[in-house]
């Protein structure tokens, strides 16, 4: 480790608190001398980085800094503990302890859930900066989380959404938790990550622009009123807007506060409230007020202690715009929660630090708090345990059936119950973060069409729908053999077209549903051998209908109203392409980029190159859209099948992707050794549209020996 981090440490620090940073970190330098993290940089770095998070980003003091650098020194070293209770205050020291203390809570006696973690943390240690430092060392890690390796990746972002989230927001540190979400987005469910950030980042001229607008009318009144601001253009996160996409079940273009106009206003203290009402004013006469949109937060702050005043208004083009207003006071409170009250102008800094620091153990202290007004009280995911220890996330709802197939689907098809924390349940038990489970099963169990109304889990349907398919499948085809040879005496010829006809005329769901009423008997073929001679001009009149339906569908590429590039399913002699670094097809978010020969190339939004060609060529970014619809085009795209077994389940995988009507051009299998042996498949396909791509990815998914499914961005050549 260079000198450099510890010059950093030291810097504001004189005399004694200066002493006795450098004398913990020389302890920690020496101690951790040759460790290395994941990423083969020194371990140093870890406890050195978090001391400064807590030092730069938190605002506590020497005291807390050298704790840090001691409890990493000390953590499965006690030797070391004489020497620093004998060189340290107690106060230190005390820190030091309880750090030691949590870093040995494991998740089975949090039960993952935010308050059974406070009550930990308080039985640990009394001091509330063991917590605060807690938070930091888990924001350091989830900075760095792309070194660790990917089986500790879903532990430590579970922890993080379940512990340490709700817990920063609690205590008032909103930029951090903030931080910590958008951190959890972004290794969680990297694909939506991307695609919000680009959109974003697309968008950021045409936000500055709408600011810019709205502004301009209100400058001069505001300058005659005497009232000091700053006006900030504040987007929400991406994590943010893709819970609203979530709740609202809308689009990121349907997310109408995007950004929100910031005002920020410089005034005394005595003077805040009328501040901010008289800028309202100024607002609401120049444009029309949602009124049930209206936030009053100052009046009445909120518990945490958050106070703005918060409108909705309608511009000129009828366009929505949040309108936030607030003191210089209240937006370090709204930024930096309590830890801003000590940083803030005429506030002395040791004082204000120690009454902040009060009202944190007072929080920690207080039963039920984290239970309540938190961000993530209701989360959409259960987190359960094995009876040996494993961790599984299934959707909130989930039974024991659910569980079981989360295991392994062998386990799932022949379960019939489970102990639920030692007592026996049912299959149909609804489960709950926390609860330990051990599955029973029975070899002569079999799934039936019911579990389907019991299972909420899509993997849990897939496999149940695929070993259901399988069983009727065998009574299908005999059923089949059954019709054929009838039809044979008849000398009819059986198609599938025929098949469909009759099943709809029968009013059965399906072919497989009126093959198997055959085979079981409860189907009249002599019903079926009548219909049959009176079906061709039908037949006729139905090619007649589909051909003249698909020839609508041919259009050109055209410009429609606004600015959007309007793209048609039949592309020659059309100047734009798809980009081979992404293969958009049919139904993707895409966006375009006018290339240096003049044409255009068509992207997905969350494209790897996205996010650079949109910040560094904005000029040249083109909004696009898919015309209604795509009927006579393919598309070209690649997909990854990754499973359990050898390379001889490649006819299957292409037997399936034939079955879905979906081409394969290019197709290359390889097998690889981990834990057991597994398949890798890479192919390139010609689809319709993403629709027909969904269709052929969840047919894959279906397949017994199939564990995942990646669409690739590059095309195999």
């Amino acid at each position: 480790m260079s000198e450099k981090g510890i010059a950093e440490l030291l810097s504001d620090y004189k005399g004694k608190e200066k002493e006795i940073v450098e004398r913990s970190y020389r302890i920690a330098e020496a101690s951790l001398e040759g460790l290395e993290r994941e990423n083969h940089r020194p371990f140093l770095e870890h406890p050195v980085n978090v001391a400064l998070i807590v030092k730069n980003e938190i605002g506590l003091r020497s005291t807390s800094v050298a704790a840090v650098l001691l409890h990493e020194a000390s953590r499965g070293k006690e030797e070391l503990l004489p020497l620093i209770e004998k060189e340290f205050s107690s106060e230190i020291v005390n820190i030091v302890k309880g750090l030691n203390g949590i870093s040995r809570i494991t998740p089975k006696e949090t039960r993952l859930q935010a308050e059974n973690y406070r009550k930990l943390i308080v039985s640990y240690s009394k001091d509330p900066r063991v917590t605060l430092i807690k938070i930091a060392d888990r924001l350091e890690i989830m900075r760095n989380l792309g070194i660790f390796p990917k089986s500790s990746i879903m532990r430590k972002l579970t922890e993080t959404q379940m512990l340490y989230i709700p817990l920063a927001h609690q205590l008032g540190l909103y930029k951090i938790k903030g931080e910590m979400e958008n951190l959890f987005f972004r290794y969680s469910d990297p694909e939506h990550y991307r695609s919000i950030s680009n959109k974003l980042l697309a968008t950021e001229k045409d936000r500055e622009k709408l600011a810019a607008e709205f502004i301009r009318p209100l400058e001069k009144k505001l300058k005659d009123s005497g009232i000091k601001y700053t006006l900030k253009v504040r987007t929400k996160t991406a994590w943010s807007i893709w819970q609203k996409m979530q709740k609202q079940d809308v689009p990121f273009e349907g997310v109408y506060d995007v950004f929100a106009i910031r005002f920020i206003l410089d005034v005394p203290l005595e003077k805040e409230k009328e501040a901010c009402w008289q800028v309202y004013s100024l607002v609401t006469q120049e444009y029309k007020p949602d009124l049930s949109r209206l936030r009053d937060w100052i009046s009445k702050p909120k518990e945490n202690g958050y106070e703005s005043l918060h409108t909705t208004v309608e511009n000129r083009d009828g366009a929505k715009l949040e309108v936030q207003i607030r003191t210089v006071r209240m937006d370090l409170m709204a930024e930096s929660g309590h830890a801003s009250h000590w940083s803030y102008k005429g506030i002395k800094a040791v004082k204000g630090l120690d009454e902040w620091l009060l009202d944190v153990k007072k929080m920690l202290e207080t039963p039920g708090l984290l239970s309540q007004d938190t961000p993530h009280k209701d989360l959409e995911e259960i987190f359960v345990f094995t009876p040996n220890g494993d961790l599984k996330q299934l959707p909130k709802g989930a039974c024991v059936l659910d569980f079981a197939f989360s295991i392994h689907s062998n386990l799932g098809m022949t379960c019939t119950g489970a102990k639920v924390n030692g007592k026996v349940k049912s299959i149909r038990e609804e489960l709950h973060t926390g609860d330990v489970v051990e599955i029973m099963s029975r070899k002569d169990q079999k799934p039936s069409r019911d579990w389907l109304n019991i299972v909420i889990s899509s993997k849990a349907r897939s496999h149940i729908k695929s070993r259901l398919k399988e069983e009727e499948g065998k009574m299908s085809r005999l059923g089949r053999e059954m019709l054929e040879r009838r039809m044979k005496n008849w000398k009819i010829e059986l198609t599938e077209e025929t098949l469909s006809v009759l099943a709809k005329q029968f009013k059965f769901k399906s072919i497989g549903d009126f093959l198997i009423a055959i085979n079981d008997y409860k189907m009249d073929l002599q019903a079926v051998k009548d219909f049959l001679a009176d079906s061709t001009k039908a037949d006729s009149r139905e090619k007649d209908e589909k051909d003249s339906s698909a020839s609508r569908l041919a259009e050109k590429a055209t410009k429609d109203r606004g600015d959007y590039l309007v793209i048609s399913d039949k592309l020659d002699n059309i100047s734009y392409k798809m980009a081979k670094c992404c293969n958009p097809i049919f139904g993707d978010d895409v966006f375009g980029f006018v290339t240096a020969t003049g044409g255009i190339s068509i992207h997905r939004m969350s494209c790897p190159n996205a996010s650079r060609l949109i910040s560094q060529y904005p000029y040249r970014i083109q909004k696009v859209r898919w015309r209604q619809t795509s009927t006579s085009s393919q598309f070209r795209t690649g997909l990854k099948v990754i499973g359990n077994g050898d390379a001889s389940v490649s006819n299957a995988i292409m037997e399936c992707v034939a079955n879905t009507g979906a081409s394969i051009r290019a197709f290359r299998i390889s097998e690889r050794q981990k834990n057991k042996l597994e398949f890798v498949a890479e192919m390139e396909l010609s689809v319709g549209n993403k629709a027909h791509l969904d269709k052929v990815v969840s047919a894959l998914k279906k397949l017994r020996e199939v564990t995942n499914v990646l669409r690739t961005s590059e095309r195999k050549r």
